[in-house]
C-alpha cells in the first residue's frame, strides 16, 4: 500500500478522488466503462481539477500524493489494468504476454513479453534495464533509496532478459501472489538506476504513454499534458489535458464559471461551510454545516452543463477498536461493541443525505463487487451484545451506562475534524453504542494531528477513518492486521495495525494468501482471514466511501472510475 495513499486516507475520512463510476444513485464499485471511441471528436483541452500541482511524479517518494499517481499513469507505463471487480489485465500496449510458473513450481519465474513498438519518448525501448533499476530501488537492500518500498519488490531475486531485448525474466525468492501489481507505473532506468535520480522531485523524465509533460508549474497551479508523438497505441482524443489546484471550496464556482471540465466534489460537499465563515472565527455549530452541506449538494446537482457522478470508491470506511487500553483490552469488550453497531444504519445515516443508497460492507480485506467479496461478519457470533457485557463483568445501571468496579464502561470516539459525513456517521455509532449501555465521547481532530498524536500513540479508545481498498489485498493490506511485534526496546511496534491486536494464526493466512499462486485458493485464504479479524473484534468495516464527480456533459471517458483508472487516450470531448 502507498505511503501517499495511506496518509490520504486516514487523515481525512472523504476526499475528493477517483471512485466508481454510476448513473444512478446506488453504491457500486462498477468503473466508468470503456468509451466509445467513435464518438469522441479529435482536439480540445479537457480541464481536470486536482487538490494541488504534483512536487513529483514519482509515486514511490514519501513526497507524492494521489494527484502525483493520476498525473503520472497519464504519462507512464501500468503494465496490467484492473477492471471493476479488480481483477488484472495485460495492457496490451505494453505487454504482448505475461506469464507466472503454475503454483507448486520453484522457483517462481515471471516472463513478459513486451510490446516490441513500445519505447520512451526518447526512443529508447523499453527493456529489462528499467525492471531492474525500479527494482533496487525499490527492495528495500539499499538504504539510500528513500521509499516507502512498496510491497513484493523484496521478494524479487534477479531480472534478467529473456529469449531477446523485448522479453524480461523476473525470478521470485519465495512465490509472489501479486505479482501483477508490480512494476505499475513504470519508470525508466535513468529515474531510477541511483539514490541520486530517485531521491530528486520528478517534474521531468522520458514518458511512454499516451501524453507527454509539458509543464509543471506548482506555483501557478497547473500542470499540462501534450500528446506523446511517440505514442504507438490509439492516438489521444484530447489534444491537451490541463490539471489545475482547485480547492474544494472553489470548484463550486469553478465549475459554474466553466473554468473547469472534471472536479471531484466529495470534499466540497462534505466540508463545505456556511457563507461568511471566516477561518479565525468560532467554528459553526453543527446544524449550520449539516445545512452548508445540504446547500452545496443542491448546487453540485443543479449547475448547468454538467452531471454529478454518485458512485462506492475504493475505499472503505470503518471503525478501530484500540484492543490496548481500557475496557476494549477485553476481547469480549470489543465484540460486544462490534454486536452494538448496526452498519446498515450507519450506511443509511453516512450516505443516504448524499443520495446513495445505504450498502453495508461486511469485509475487511476485499469490496462489495470485488472479485471474491462475501459478507464475513457472522464469523462474530450470534450473541448480544448485552449477553457478552454480562459475561465480562459490565452490569446494567441506573443510568443506562453499564459499569464495573465502580466505573462507567465510558469510551472516546476519534473522528476527522470537520467532515459532515463523520459527524453523521459518528452520530449513528453513539447512539446505537449507548442503546448497548456504553457511553460514546465523540473527538473531532485536525488532520494534521490524527495520524502523529492519537492513532500512532494510542491515545484513542475507538476511530473512524477510512483506508484505501486494493485490487491486490494479500499484499497491501496485511500491514494493517498482522499482529504487533516487541521492537529492539520491548515495546510493541504496531505499524499500520492501530487496533493493536492480531494473532499468530491471522498473521499465517495472510501470508499464506500472499504466496498462493493459485487465485481461487488464495480467496479461500482470504476469507479465513476475514473471518479471523472478525472474531478478534479488530475493526468495523461499515461501508464504502462514497465519491461524487462532476463532469460537463461534452466530456468523454471521464469521472469516477472505481478500482479501474482512466483510459487517457480515450478522454475527449463528445462530437
Amino acid at each position: 500500500m502507498r505511503k501517499q495513499l495511506v496518509a490520504t486516507a486516514v487523515t481525512v475520512l472523504l476526499s475528493a478522488g477517483l471512485a466508481g463510476c454510476s448513473d444512478d444513485s446506488a453504491p457500486s464499485s462498477a468503473g466508468s466503462g470503456g468509451t466509445d471511441r467513435g464518438a469522441v471528436r479529435d482536439g480540445g483541452t479537457l480541464r481536470w481539477a486536482v487538490d494541488a500541482v504534483p512536487a513529483t511524479l514519482n509515486v514511490y517518494q514519501p513526497d507524492a500524493t494521489p494527484d502525483s499517481d493520476l498525473v503520472a499513469r497519464a504519462l507512464l507505463p501500468s503494465l496490467f489494468r484492473l477492471d471493476a471487480h479488480a481483477v488484472a489485465t495485460a495492457d496490451p500496449d505494453y505487454l504482448v504476454s505475461a506469464q507466472s510458473t503454475p503454483a507448486g513450481q520453484s522457483p517462481q519465474t515471471v516472463t513478459y513479453r513486451l510490446n516490441p513498438k513500445a519505447v520512451w519518448s526518447d526512443g529508447t525501448p523499453l527493456s529489462a534495464a528499467d525492471f531492474t533499476a525500479q527494482w533496487k530501488a525499490l527492495s528495500g537492500a539499499d538504504p539510500a533509496y528513500r521509499t516507502d518500498h512498496p510491497a513484493g519488490y523484496a521478494a524479487i531475486d534477479s531480472i534478467s532478459q529473456g529469449a531477446d531485448p523485448h522479453e524480461v525474466r523476473v525470478v521470485f525468492k519465495q512465490p509472489y501472489a501479486s505479482w501483477k501489481g508490480l512494476f505499475s507505473p513504470l519508470y525508466p532506468a535513468a529515474a531510477t538506476g541511483s539514490p541520486d535520480a530517485f531521491n530528486q522531485p520528478l517534474t521531468k523524465a522520458p514518458s511512454a504513454g499516451p501524453f507527454t509533460l509539458q509543464g509543471l508549474d506548482q506555483g501557478g497551479g497547473k500542470a499540462v499534458l501534450v500528446r506523446n508523438p511517440s505514442w504507438w497505441g490509439d492516438r489521444a482524443k484530447a489534444e491537451e489535458i490541463d490539471f489545475l489546484a482547485v480547492p474544494a471550496a472553489d470548484r463550486l464556482d469553478a465549475l459554474d464559471q466553466d473554468r473547469l471540465d472534471v472536479a471531484g466534489l466529495t470534499a466540497s460537499v462534505d466540508r463545505a461551510l456556511p457563507p461568511g465563515t471566516a477561518k479565525t472565527a468560532p467554528p459553526p455549530d453543527a446544524a449550520a454545516v449539516a445545512e452548508a452541506s445540504a446547500q452545496a449538494l443542491k448546487r453540485a446537482e443543479s449547475l448547468p452543463g454538467l452531471t454529478l457522478q454518485r458512485a462506492a470508491a475504493a475505499a472503505f470506511t470503518q471503525l478501530t477498536l484500540n484492543s490496548a487500553r481500557g475496557p476494549l483490552a477485553d476481547q469480549a469488550v470489543r465484540r460486544a461493541v462490534v454486536r452494538a453497531v448496526d452498519r446498515q444504519q450507519v450506511a443509511a445515516a453516512a450516505l443516504g443525505p448524499l443520495g446513495l443508497t445505504a450498502v453495508p460492507l461486511g469485509n475487511h480485506l476485499l469490496m462489495a463487487g470485488q472479485d471474491g467479496y462475501r459478507d464475513n461478519s457472522a464469523a462474530l457470533g450470534s450473541e448480544p451484545a448485552a449477553q457478552l457485557l454480562d459475561q465480562a463483568g459490565w452490569k446494567a445501571g441506573d443510568s443506562g451506562t453499564r459499569s464495573k468496579d465502580g466505573k462507567d464502561l465510558a469510551l472516546t470516539l476519534l473522528l476527522p475534524d470537520g467532515s459532515v459525513t463523520a459527524k453523521r456517521t459518528a452520530d449513528a455509532l453513539t447512539s446505537e453504542l449507548a442503546a448497548a449501555g456504553i457511553a460514546v465521547k465523540a473527538q473531532a481532530v485536525a488532520a494534521d494531528a490524527f495520524v502523529k498524536d492519537h492513532l500512532a500513540t494510542g491515545d484513542f479508545d475507538l476511530a473512524l477513518f477510512s483506508w484505501p481498498a486494493s485490487g491486490f489485498p494479500a499484499a497491501d493490506e496485511r500491514a494493517l492486521y498482522t499482529k504487533p511485534q516487541p521492537g529492539p526496546d520491548g515495546v510493541p511496534v504496531v505499524g499500520l495495525n492501530y487496533a493493536r491486536t492480531g494473532s499468530a494464526e491471522l498473521d499465517q493466512l495472510l501470508d499464506k494468501a500472499s504466496t498462493e499462486l493459485d487465485p481461487a485458493a488464495q480467496r479461500n485464504l482470504l476469507q479465513e482471514a476475514d473471518a479471523r479479524i472478525w472474531q478478534l473484534a479488530h475493526s468495523v468495516p461499515l461501508y464504502q466511501r462514497p465519491d461524487l464527480v462532476a463532469v460537463r456533459n461534452s466530456v468523454a471517458g471521464a469521472g469516477a472510475f472505481g478500482f479501474t483508472a482512466p483510459r487517457y487516450q480515450d478522454l475527449g470531448f463528445r462530437k
